[in-house]
C-alpha cells in the first residue's frame, strides 16, 4: 500500500484510490452520492483532504455488512468537517447501526435454516414457508403457492 507523505494534506483520486483500494469510478460515485467531497483545482483536478481516506473505509465497511448508501451518507453527515473522525464518532455512528444489523443477523439465521427445506420441497407454500410466509400471516387467509386469491367468475 503506497504511503504518503504526513506533509501532503490532499490527495489526488488516484493516490486515494490506491490508499483505499476503492476504485477511482467508486470515488466518483461516493462524491456525486454526498458521501465524500472534493475540491477543485485552477486545472479542475479533485483533490480530498486525508480524512476522507477513513470516510471511505468507513463506506465500504458499512457496505459489506449491508448498510444502505443513503443510511451512511445521513451518518456521515453527523461528523465533522475539516477534521478526522475519532474512534468516538465511528463508534456513535456504529452503534446506531447495532439492531439493524443484529435483525439482519436472525434473519438470515432462519434463511439458512429453513432454505434446505424449502428447496428440497419446491412447493413454496405460503400456508407452510417459513420464507414466502414468514410467522404463517397469510396461512389464514388461503393455502397453496398463490399469492393471490383467485377472481371469481361472474
Amino acid at each position: 500500500m503506497p504511503q504518503i507523505p504526513e506533509k501532503v494534506h490532499e490527495l489526488t483520486v488516484g493516490q486515494l484510490s490506491a490508499r483505499s483500494g476503492a476504485a477511482v469510478s467508486a470515488l466518483h460515485f461516493y462524491e456525486t452520492k454526498g458521501l465524500i467531497s472534493s475540491r477543485r483545482t485552477s486545472g479542475n483536478q479533485r483533490r480530498y483532504g486525508r480524512d476522507t481516506l477513513r470516510r471511505v473505509a468507513f463506506i465500504r465497511a458499512a457496505q459489506r455488512v449491508g448498510i444502505p448508501l443513503a443510511t451512511i451518507r445521513t451518518a456521515l453527515a453527523e461528523l465533522p468537517e475539516e477534521r478526522t473522525p475519532t474512534n468516538e464518532d465511528w463508534a456513535r455512528l456504529s452503534a446506531t447501526w447495532r439492531t439493524e444489523l443484529d435483525e439482519r443477523i436472525k434473519q438470515l439465521g432462519r434463511l439458512r435454516d429453513h432454505l434446505t427445506d424449502c428447496i428440497g420441497c419446491g412447493c413454496l407454500s405460503l400456508r407452510t414457508c417459513v420464507l414466502s410466509n414468514p410467522d404463517d400471516v397469510i396461512g389464514e387467509q388461503l393455502t397453496g403457492s398463490r399469492l393471490m386469491a383467485e377472481r371469481r367468475k361472474s
